[in-house]
């Protein structure tokens, strides 16, 4: 059996893609209601590991894929994304600005009632907080709040929020970014809340913001996270992989997941660092990938999802998981929208 050849545009056809917008103008508390009604897990994680999808990229103007600058600013093309991992594969859930949220909450109501229409049920949804340190900016690391806030997290029914605390000791604007940080972190625990803080130390390199992978750095980074606010109970860092990352999962008794990073060409380097990362210590958890799930160099998002979560929820090798891979790969997709499109 040959691979199945994943088409964005016939995964989400227009003919639903464009009732999103229809529902925004005619039912703007349809959202709401729809995540009200979501059926949500008695906790984070049934098995202490958690496989989860980023999706919050858009809203920092963070949109290059490989070669091609905005290919993540095309929406129709990243929902379809999204819902291909969040409907086809076993992964936990995503996190999403409330953009995204919204829609994929819509498309569940366009989809109707059959079993595939319930694919946001038992999945873990977590609300992206500050993406105002917009890519390139002047104020890029004066990282303000303008996503979801705490309140309206819990309104939506939501399973957590997410922090991004990129800090240079040389701009002043990192001391804002923590000021931010710790109000939330407080909000969080006020609300009994799961936050997951994404500590990363950077530097200027080349006149751009860069992530900086010392492992010294990135130990004293995790130290300053693990400490926000009066109570570290509720907090998950996600972390990136860097050398000796044994030694930086070491420096906190908090969970971790693994972070992706900007689109590569290199899956199989990819599934070799998931490896790597777990069993870099019992407290690395798993995963919260974003560019390089979504959009893969063979395209379809579903084989490196199946591979990441056999990883990480079992504990296959990679050489395992990608010797899998074409078997998942010629997975037909759930027809979403059988009865309604």
């Amino acid at each position: 059996m040959a691979r199945v050849k994943f088409n964005p545009s016939e995964y989400l056809p227009d003919s639903i893609y464009n009732r999103i917008t229809d529902l925004r103008v005619t039912d703007p508390d349809l959202p709401k209601r729809e995540a009200r009604r979501r059926v949500r897990r008695d906790a984070i994680t049934d098995d202490g590991r958690l496989v989860l999808l980023a999706a919050d990229h858009p809203a920092r103007m963070t949109t290059s894929i490989r070669d091609d600058p905005v290919r993540m600013g095309r929406r129709q093309e990243l929902l379809s994304r999204i819902l291909r991992v969040l409907a086809d594969s076993p992964f936990d859930g995503v996190l999403g600005t409330a953009d995204i949220v919204d829609e994929l909450l819509m498309v569940s109501h366009l989809a109707g009632r059959s079993a595939p229409s319930r694919f946001l049920n038992k999945k873990v949804i977590i609300g992206s907080i500050n993406r105002g340190g917009l890519g390139g900016s002047a104020f890029e690391l004066d990282d303000q709040p303008t996503g979801y806030d705490v309140d309206g997290i819990v309104s939506m029914n939501l399973d957590g929020a997410k922090f991004l605390l990129r800090v240079d000791l040389a701009d002043r604007d990192s001391a804002e970014t923590i000021r931010y940080c710790v109000q939330t972190v407080a909000e969080c625990n006020r609300q009994n809340l799961p936050i997951f803080v994404e500590p990363l130390p950077v530097t200027v390199q080349d006149k751009k913001r860069r992530l900086d992978l010392d492992p010294q750095k990135l130990i004293k980074m995790v130290g300053v996270a693990s400490a926000l606010g009066s109570s570290s109970t509720r907090i998950w860092l996600k972390l990136t992989y860097s050398e000796r990352f044994s030694e930086v999962a070491k420096a906190t008794t908090l969970p971790i997941l693994l972070l992706g990073g900007e689109a590569i060409k290199d899956v199989r380097g990819l599934l070799r660092e998931v490896e790597a990362a777990m069993k870099a210590g019992p407290n690395v958890r798993g995963v919260l990938l974003g560019r390089n799930l979504l959009y893969p160099p063979e395209e379809d998002p579903l084989p490196v999802a199946f591979a990441i979560h056999t990883i990480v929820h079992h504990g296959t090798t990679a050489e395992e998981a990608e010797a899998k891979m074409d078997a998942w790969a010629r997975r037909e997709p759930v027809s979403l929208f059988h009865a309604t499109d």
